[in-house]
């Protein structure tokens, strides 16, 4: 099983007030933004080889109704060269998003861990 890389992704109620301390402060650039209403609902940072995913509360709750009530966790997504290795270590886990694929390109699917994190896996087929 081959890991490509790790993007964290945060979940906050806002995604405005955050953007000063990533953007301005640490230099982050919003590459992808997607809107909630009338505010932004989920954005991806990126700066140099880092990544980080914010997204709102209350986006998540659509997106994801199981996580509605997540308070404190992390959610981590990896992006993996290939789903099907990673299916079969998920056996018997906490299933928390079955395998989907996305409007982005992905097909994921995301894990609960012992402690109550989530952890998703995803794979992006290569442009043709």
């Amino acid at each position: 099983m081959k890991l490509k890389k790790l993007t964290p992704a945060l979940f906050v109620e806002a995604i405005e007030p955050c953007l000063p301390f990533w953007v301005d402060r640490l230099g982050f650039e919003k590459t992808v933004e997607v809107p909630h209403g009338d505010r932004l609902g989920f954005v991806i940072l990126v700066r140099d080889e880092i990544e980080v995913m914010l997204q709102t509360r209350a986006s998540v709750a659509e997106d994801v109704p199981a996580l509605a009530g997540e308070t404190s966790r992390s959610f981590l997504y990896i992006e993996v060269a290939d789903l099907a290795p990673v299916l079969e270590r998920l056996k018997g886990a906490d299933i928390v998003i079955p395998v989907r694929s996305t409007s982005y390109g992905a097909t994921e699917i995301a894990v609960r861990d012992p402690a109550g994190n989530v952890v998703a896996f995803a794979h992006f087929a290569e442009a043709a």
